[in-house]
């Protein structure tokens, strides 16, 4: 006899025998009470047997491990989660800021300590998602019209070229435009939701926060740039919020090699005050 769940029902079948009715195959008749109770026990114990047109394999394999506790070797001590309630949190992957020619670059970065995260991230992504594992994205930018541009950003360093001006691609950390797009290397699925943030926080004017509580995600895997900027002030805006943080070495970068080291360090500091702090290769291994 085999188990069959279709369209949310469950029905017990006989390859041989059994009375269809609409969609579904019954063959519960000549059970006792007591086989009809054991069989569907052994159908919820085992839902990797379900052949569910709604769940994929990867999902399966998600509801089967949704108990599950993984273990990250991370500083200041290992950082635990429930693959089922944490998500990657993938912070300014943008082309202004790490593409050649972009506005990073204009300003006189070097935008190579950006790209060096882009595989590491890649490598990451590719593993969470095989998983069947939650994945969100962040781009920081402004309306059109500018309405959502505080002057004080407008005019932060006294550039002749800045935010809303056209840049060598399109109008600079303008919503739309080619350069406030995510790099084609990290491009997000169209089930992976892209947060557009005005401000350097992931949190802040956004519905990152209602996202994360609808999908009962209680911890974060944080990774994107720049470490001592929008990912400190995303970790720090989390924290506040209740959420756990941990940071991919690796997978952050900053213009500044010293700020990425500081950037770092506070996040991990005093037992860890805002979050963990690990590296890609360690994630992928705890992921195995």
């Amino acid at each position: 006899m085999r188990i069959v769940a279709r369209g949310g029902k469950i029905a017990a079948a006989s390859k041989a025998e059994g009375t269809k009715r609409g969609h579904f195959t019954y063959k519960f008749g000549f059970l006792s009470l007591g086989h009809r109770i054991g069989t569907l026990a052994r159908l919820v114990l085992n839902v990797r047997g379900c052949d569910h047109p709604r769940i994929s394999s990867n999902q399966r394999g998600v509801l089967m491990n949704v108990n599950r506790t993984v273990s990250v070797d991370a500083e200041p001590y290992s950082f635990e989660f429930e693959p089922a309630h944490c998500a990657l949190l993938i912070i300014d992957m943008q082309r202004d800021f790490l593409e050649p020619g972009g506005f990073g670059e204009m300003l006189g970065n070097d935008v190579s300590r950006l790209r060096s995260t882009i595989e590491p991230n890649r490598r990451l992504l590719a593993a969470w998602r095989g998983e069947g594992l939650q994945v969100i994205h962040t781009r920081e930018g402004h309306r059109p019209d500018l309405t959502d541009l505080p002057p004080a950003k407008k005019a932060r360093g006294r550039s002749k070229t800045s935010i809303g001006d056209e840049g060598p691609m399109g109008r600079i950390l303008v919503r739309g435009q080619p350069g406030h797009d995510i790099i084609p290397e990290l491009y997000p699925l169209p089930t992976e939701p892209v947060i557009d943030k005005p401000g350097k926080g992931a949190f802040f004017a956004t519905d990152l926060h209602a996202i994360l509580q609808s999908r009962g995600i209680q911890k974060l895997v944080v990774t994107g740039v720049t470490t001592e900027v929008c990912v400190n002030t995303t970790v720090r805006e989390a924290n506040d919020r209740g959420f756990d943080c941990l940071v991919l070495a690796d997978c952050v970068g900053s213009y500044f090699p010293e700020f990425q080291e500081m950037g770092l360090q506070m996040i991990k500091a005093q037992g860890g005050i805002f979050g963990w702090v690990s590296d890609s290769a360690r994630m992928l291994a705890a992921l195995g």
